[in-house]
């Protein structure tokens, strides 16, 4: 049987209990592996393969946020609906107009900083006539939500 192609996202984390505390409840299983400074979680349901390396969290460099994107509101909803029962404090945004697309989304945070979204897209192109050579500046265009 081939094995299944995944992503691989190395997260540094100030606190190894309380980021698999929080991992845990935000994909709703346990650790397939819990070691003195490493925990790693395979992910199904998106094809994940997320370690937890823990050490001193000094800078978080130029990644902006997570997001798993999901295919109708209904599961953006379980996911609130999962993340609350769990005790995750939740954003929401319903029906923004973000990165010019509309998007239903609900955001929580890790015990390091680091933003998560689950969000499904309902239109793809808010602006379809906006290109990015129309404009000297592109940051005049961008919304404030892609820019957190």
């Amino acid at each position: 049987m081939a094995q299944q192609v995944k992503v691989h996202l190395a997260l540094n984390v100030g606190g190894l209990e309380e980021s698999v505390k929080f991992y845990r409840a935000m994909f709703g299983i346990d650790p397939v592996k819990w070691k003195p400074g490493y925990a790693k979680f395979d992910i199904a349901e998106p094809p994940l393969n997320l370690t937890l390396n823990e050490g001193e969290v000094i800078n978080r460099g130029a990644l902006n946020h997570l997001g798993i994107e999901v295919q109708d509101t209904a599961q953006v909803l379980a996911a609130k609906k999962r993340f609350a029962e769990a005790g995750l404090v939740t954003v929401d945004e319903m029906n923004v107009d973000c990165c010019f697309a509309l998007q239903d989304k609900v955001w929580i945070t890790d015990p390091d900083g680091n933003r998560w979204e689950v969000f499904t897209v309902k239109v793809q192109d808010t602006q379809p006539d906006l290109t990015a050579q129309q404009t000297p500046n592109p940051l005049d265009h961008m919304q404030a939500c892609c820019r957190q």
